[in-house]
């Protein structure tokens, strides 16, 4: 299926791996030009060389720390003329209320939370004054299927669900589609990480982290492309009458699984 895509121009934040770069692969895979944002330079520069290479597509790298409003303005105004943002940037850490102090609540909402507002907000205007424009937010299951060992990242992604809605709701009056996409577990280094942090919690060993992916759908988390794939098509005029919705992705676990 042909997307349309060719000669877009995407930025995606948090790209320097997991479902960041998986999504720049499947953007660039369509044709698209690729604004690559996270903090590591080097893994940016890497995966911007190869994506050039394999598809003969324009990719480059933007190091930026998108907790930091100067970074937010700079990246927005390297990003001026794109045709969609990905806002996909995030590290809220593992644990219960008991373990999540008010400064590492902070800290990760400054970046999953504040980071998706803050930059949606420049790349609104810049869109909305353009006439046309689509802002795919990666948020996450754990907004809908709530966990208590996970609370920080439950509450946050909640709030970022909302925040789809409510803009994506009124959105397609200035030409602007905005939607979400929910993943359940993705077989990232992030998703291992947390896992470990739950195992070392709950058995005081975190290398039996594996056990919490035994009850998962076909007993695997998503592949972090499964997820780089939706994204695509969901920025494509091929779902050119979606907006202010989110997709849950998680093989059925939020649905009841288990």
């Amino acid at each position: 299926m042909d997307l349309h895509l060719r000669g877009k121009r995407v930025l995606i934040t948090g790209a320097s791996k997991g479902i960041g770069a998986a999504a720049a692969e499947a953007f660039a895979e369509e044709g698209c030009d690729v604004m690559l944002a996270a903090r590591n330079g080097e893994q940016l520069e890497a995966l911007a060389e190869r994506l050039r290479s394999a598809h003969q597509i324009g990719a480059s790298a933007h190091v930026v720390d998108l907790r930091k409003g100067e970074d937010i303005a700079r990246l927005a105004e390297e990003a001026a003329d794109i045709d969609i943002l990905v806002n996909n940037a995030g590290d809220i850490p593992g644990g219960s209320i008991e373990k999540i102090d008010e400064a590492a609540w902070r800290h990760a909402w400054e970046l999953k939370v504040f980071g998706y507002i803050n930059l949606t907000r420049s790349i609104y205007a810049q869109m909305k004054a353009r006439g046309h424009g689509v802002i795919v937010n990666d948020i996450g299951a754990a907004g809908e299927k709530f966990d208590a060992n996970y609370i920080c990242g439950s509450a946050g992604n909640a709030a970022l669900m909302a925040f789809t809605r409510a803009l994506g709701g009124k959105s397609l009056a200035d030409n602007i589609r905005v939607v979400g996409i929910n993943p359940g577990p993705v077989g990232t280094e992030r998703h291992v990480t947390l896992l470990k942090t739950r195992a070392k919690n709950q058995f005081g060993d975190e290398s039996r982290y594996k056990e919490f992916q035994k009850s998962l759908p076909l007993g695997r988390p998503a592949h972090a492309r499964e997820i780089g794939d939706l994204m695509a098509f969901l920025a494509s005029d091929r779902s050119g009458y979606t907006s202010g919705v989110i997709f849950t992705v998680d093989g059925g676990h939020t649905s009841g699984w288990g």
